[in-house]
């Protein structure tokens, strides 16, 4: 008896023949392989014109079946093709049963905006000659960008709405991701420079769709019940990042272990939420607390119209003899969106928090709106009320220590991305009676 359908979803600046391997060792076990190619490398596409065209390859000859079910690897900028085109077709998420990730950037990658570079164009690029010759797929790589306003927009969507479209109630489709744990080595490091914690393209702290949104909303009072909102962890029963030891990148595509394929066959014949649990132990788990020390972050800065705030600096900081200085062996490896810096992405490692308790933890925020006539300003717990200068610039301060450390809401998870939105109130500044210290004014007649 056949088994069902797999489909196949390669990543950025890949071809479905990447999936060679994977096919063999899948058609070997009995199941209906059909893999997706599609166009990367072209600077006018975008992840959506993939979800679209995948949507019509659905249904044309060598497609698949009108309404059949069938499940999906991604590898890579594939995870993002599939949960864009899961977003944009709710009439057809039915359909999808199990998602398996291998090495996916379900929240970017670190490399992407080295890719836009001329260096990256060099490195990888369209070599056809035509209309797209030398392109390297610029839109495509804008949406995998650590913090894009594209990933930002997709979580609401897909992860942090009403209802997340991953195991609602028991029911599929049933995630699996998987992640290696070594980089490239070399010319190829060296080049890309990936930072820390990743298989040598994506972090594994931005390979699980487990996460959920907190908003610190500074236009409030600190008194305010709600100035720090707190979301509910989503898809907390998609297990962890599970490790593939020993692979990077490159290989869990094109050279998987054995093990990986096994453990890739079982996922593809859950039927059950609780599977789950049976699934996430022994080596696999010995793997993960290996490595499970990073969380990754991504902030958003908005005023109290949800306009975006550029021009901001965010560090942890302790309480020492009422002097605010830097936490030893803390830092945030902060990368700036390139088209919109009021997003930010950062990765931290968690282990010095968790395995101490530090015994308070503020969040320094500094801002400065470039202007003297306008100003960016929040309530905050520190005792400063009027932190602000004649240069457009603020700064304040936020204890989490209670927050941090509250068992109840668990802020610390490793290998997990949480989204923050940042809130705060812009004010023109009045100063005096001279009119060049206004915004706006009455003419004296």
């Amino acid at each position: 008896m056949q088994k069902k359908t797999v489909v196949l979803i390669h990543g950025y600046a890949e071809k479905g023949e990447s999936f060679q391997v994977w096919k063999s060792n899948l058609e070997a076990r009995g199941y209906n392989v059909k893999v997706l190619g599609y166009t990367s490398l072209s600077d006018e596409v975008t992840l959506k014109d993939i979800a679209l065209c995948f949507e019509r390859a659905l249904h044309l000859p060598g497609g698949l079946k009108n309404d059949e079910p069938f499940d999906v690897i991604v590898h890579s900028t594939g995870m993002l093709v599939i949960r864009t085109w899961l977003t944009a077709y709710p009439e057809q998420r039915h359909r999808l049963k199990r998602l398996i990730g291998l090495a996916p950037a379900s929240f970017g990658s670190p490399v992407a905006h080295k890719a836009r570079s001329w260096m990256g164009r060099l490195m990888r690029s369209n070599r056809e000659w035509g209309e797209d010759f030398f392109e390297n797929g610029y839109r495509i790589l804008d949406g995998l960008e650590l913090a894009s306003k594209y990933i930002w927009d997709l979580a609401h969507q897909d992860l942090l709405g009403d209802k997340s479209v991953y195991v609602n109630n028991g029911e599929p489709p049933y995630v699996f991701i998987f992640c290696g744990t070594s980089e490239y080595t070399g010319l190829k490091k060296m080049m890309r420079q990936p930072g820390l914690a990743t298989d040598g393209t994506v972090r594994w702290a931005g390979c699980s769709l487990n996460t959920r949104k907190i908003t610190i909303d500074l236009t409030k009072p600190p008194e305010s019940l709600n100035q720090i909102s707190i979301g509910a962890w989503r898809n907390a029963t998609i297990i962890p990042m599970a490790p593939a030891s020993g692979l990077n990148h490159a290989t869990i595509l094109k050279q998987p272990t054995n093990e990986l394929v096994e453990m890739v066959d079982a996922a593809l014949q859950v039927s059950q939420e609780d599977w789950y649990s049976n699934f996430y132990k022994g080596a696999v788990k010995l793997e993960y607390e290996k490595i499970a020390h990073w969380q990754q972050f991504i902030v958003r800065a908005v005023d109290e119209n949800g306009d975006a705030i550029p021009d901001y600096e965010l560090k942890l900081v302790t309480k020492m003899n009422k002097e605010y200085k830097p936490i030893e062996g803390i830092e945030l490896n902060e990368h700036l969106y390139t088209r919109d810096t009021s997003l930010r992405c950062f990765q931290i490692n968690i282990k010095p928090m968790q395995t101490k308790k530090i015994e308070n933890v503020w969040l320094q925020i500094s801002v400065s709106s470039g202007s003297r006539l306008v100003i960016y300003k929040g309530y905050t717990s520190n005792e400063n009320k009027n932190n602000q200068n004649n240069t457009g610039t603020w700064q304040g301060e936020i204890n989490l220590t209670d927050i941090l450390y509250n068992s109840d809401q668990q802020i610390l998870q490793p290998l997990t991305t949480t989204l923050v939105e940042l809130r705060l109130n812009r004010e023109p500044v009045e100063q005096g009676v001279d009119a060049n210290n206004k915004v706006s004014w009455f003419l004296n007649t």
